[in-house]
Order: C-alpha cells, then structure tokens, then sequence
C-alpha cells in the first residue's frame, strides 16, 4: 500500500487515499470527537471493498466496484493509521474503534473476518471495538454465521458492534435506496437475536434519515426487543449521489440541540435512541462519505457547501 494523498484536520479527521497497487485506489479515515481528545475516543474507519456494488442512493461508494481487498490490504490501512500515531504498538485509548464501513459492504468480502480474527492480538489496545456495519445482503449467509462464531470466542469478553442500515421501515422505500437484495426485519432481528448476549453492547439499528421518509415504532417494536436493539438516527451527508438523487437530510447538523419528533416517538416506544451528529466540518473535509474525495476530484460540478479542503498528494 502506497499513501498517495491525504486531506483533513489534525483535531477533527484526516481522509487518506491510498493506492494498493495497479491504480486501485482506495480511502481511509481517522477521526475525533470533538471535545474528546485522542487518549478517549479514536475512530479508524477503513475500506474493504474497491467502490461498493450496493449502490445505495445517497452513499458515492456505487459509482464504481472494482473488487475485493486482501487481508493485507485492509490490515495495511489499519497499520499505517496506527504506526503513525503509536508506532511500538500500544495503543492507550480507551475506545480505540475500527469501523469496517468507508467503502464496500462488508458481508461481501471473508477477508473482514481473518482481519476480526487477528485483531486482538495484533495490537495491545485494551479499548479495541471493532464494528461491522452492513445493510445484511443477501447470500452472505456464511459470513455472518462466522461473524457470531468469532463474536463468541474471540470477542467474548471483549466489545464488539454490530449496526445494521436500515434507513427507513417502508419496505418499498428502503428497496429504492438501498438497492440490492438483502434480508428482511424478520430475518435481521433474527439473526440479532443469535448474536446477542446479556451484558454485550446492544445491536444498533441505523438510519441515516432523509426528509419525509418514515420510521414506524411499531413496524420496529413488531420485529426488535428494545432489550437487545438501539436505534441511531444521522444526518445524510451531502454526498454527490444525495445531490443528483435529491435526497436532503431530516436531521440538520447545524442544530444538533434540536428536538425531533421521530426521535421523540421511539423513545416513548421504549428503543434508547442515539442521535449521532458528527462535526458539520467533516463534510468539509470529507470523512463522513464513502468514496467522497475521489469523486469530488473527478466530479464536474462542485457540490455547495461540500467538501472544501485542499487535497495533499504526497509525492
């Protein structure tokens, strides 16, 4: 892996572009949480596919899909992120999170499980949280059979999340933009029921909500235990795929104190509900959208108010 480019803010996140060889290119982030140093609170968030072949109507990752990513290749974003900061290897954070969600569904690559499988000991991390986030395609049934299998041994004792994009509970809906064959809300919560356990962090039901799109609390409740589920609600980004498929955002991240009325109707449904607004300039130097920078470079018209950050080719 060569490193070919970055982007971003020491104290807020830095994009990175990568090139695994024969112009594959892929992106990878690190992250903060504002007020929050480091020592607290570390996100990685890196890539598993080359372009994602979902093709989720607000996420740039489905403009193109190339392949698959080794365990190297996905171990080597990993490893540069934290030779960087931590080069003997400890890493004294007390939640040091890798989040397998920049670009690809993970479901659709087995090397994400030899990465989960090695990762408690590749690195002295006390605060190792791993989280898988996947729209739970279909055919990917070996996958999470083995994701429980690792959950439960080498992840046992340890954390580990595991967050499902739903995006809204109108069927119809949630086929239109999240555009590929996947499991229902039986078949999800199911499967959450077999990878939960008492004590374990709960199961997070993602929405990255656009406007005027609908989440029932009793098309939820009929399906997911508010015991072992948690509903998060986030804004959609202004990728270039929300811009050209008039997608907007219901929440709006420049109101993070606002009260919302689908938040406030899942709560009295009895779900804990997280309402998980990032830093408005991480959009700016965009972290928050699979693929972003890449096709910000290639795009022909800029989005307003998108990303504004000068890219840093390190050649």
């Amino acid at each position: 892996m060569k490193v070919i480019a970055s982007s971003g803010k020491e104290e807020v996140a830095i994009v990175y572009i990568a090139d695994m060889g024969k112009e594959r290119l892929v992106e990878f982030v690190e992250s903060l949480q504002p007020p929050i140093p480091r020592e607290k609170k570390w996100v990685l968030i890196v890539s598993t596919l080359l372009g994602c072949p979902v093709g989720c109507l607000f996420c740039d990752s489905g403009i193109f899909y190339k392949g698959k990513l080794s365990k190297e290749e996905i171990q080597s974003q990993i490893d540069f992120l934290v030779k960087k900061r931590f080069p003997d290897g400890y890493i004294p954070v007390e939640k040091f999170k890798i989040q397998f969600a920049r670009t690809g569904e993970p479901a659709f690559n087995h090397n994400v499980l030899r990465v989960l499988s090695e990762l408690p000991a590749r690195y002295n991390a006390p605060g190792l949280l791993p989280c898988v986030s996947t729209v739970a395609p279909e055919g990917a049934n070996t996958f999470f059979e083995r994701l429980i299998e690792i959950r439960k041994t080498l992840y046992k004792k340890r954390e580990f999340q595991l967050q499902f994009s739903l995006h809204t509970t109108d069927k119809d809906l949630r086929d239109k933009l999240i555009p590929v064959k996947k499991w229902d809300f039986k078949k999800i919560s199911e499967y959450g029921e077999q990878f939960y356990e008492e004590g374990m962090r709960k199961i997070t039901l993602n929405f990255a909500l656009a406007a005027k799109t609908p989440i029932d609390p009793l098309v939820l409740l009929k399906h997911f235990s508010p015991d072992k589920f948690l509903i998060k609600i986030t804004p959609i980004n202004p990728t270039y795929n929300a811009v050209r498929n008039r997608i907007s955002s219901y929440i709006d991240p420049y109101k993070k104190e606002k009260a919302y009325e689908v938040v406030n109707n899942l709560r009295s449904a009895g779900f804990e509900v997280i309402k998980s607004i990032g830093e408005v300039e991480e959009n700016c130097i965009g972290s928050n959208c699979g693929q972003y920078i890449q096709t910000h470079l290639i795009a022909e018209e800029k989005i307003e108010n998108g990303y504004t950050y000068t890219v840093k080719k390190n050649f």
